[in-house]
């Protein structure tokens, strides 16, 4: 199991990452919004400040998505070991492993290279509810589940 909670540690280190750098622009934009005194030219000023706002209105959007991330990272049990592929499962396959947890992209172990990918995404449609030894085709290849944890 020791796999599964370094996997889990390197999807909360990449939340905990954007998390910070999302929370800094918030911040920085903040700061652009109080500090702008209003110029001479007037549209010019209405305009830096509606920009400011946009951007403030997409990093709250970005914050909103990380805290839905980590809400679902909190619902994975590192200490459960499974059959069938569900939320948490390390899969290892013919073709490549990964944990099915959150989209954190290519994660690298001490021994191996995982994709981190979400359930809601298409391959990870595909590998709920699978067990060991069945086939998935995805985007024309095959592969086949070897093992899971």
């Amino acid at each position: 199991m020791a796999i599964k909670k370094e996997l889990f540690n390197l999807c909360l280190e990449f939340t905990d990452s954007r998390l910070q750098t999302i929370q800094k622009t918030i911040a920085e934009i903040q700061e652009s919004l109080t500090s702008e005194t209003k110029s001479s030219a007037g549209d010019k000023h209405e305009t830096g400040r509606a920009m400011l706002q946009l951007e403030r209105e997409k990093a709250g959007n970005q914050l909103a998505e990380i805290i839905k991330i980590k809400e679902t990272l909190s619902r994975i049990d590192i200490d459960k070991s499974i059959k069938t592929v569900g939320l948490g499962s390390v899969i290892y396959t013919t073709v490549a492993n990964y944990y099915l947890a959150i989209s954190a992209g290519e994660l690298r172990t001490t021994n191996d290279k995982f994709y981190a990918i979400s359930p809601s995404t298409p391959i990870g449609q595909l590998l709920i509810g699978k067990t060991i030894d069945d086939e998935i085709v995805f985007r024309n290849q095959k592969f086949k589940i070897k093992k899971l944890l």
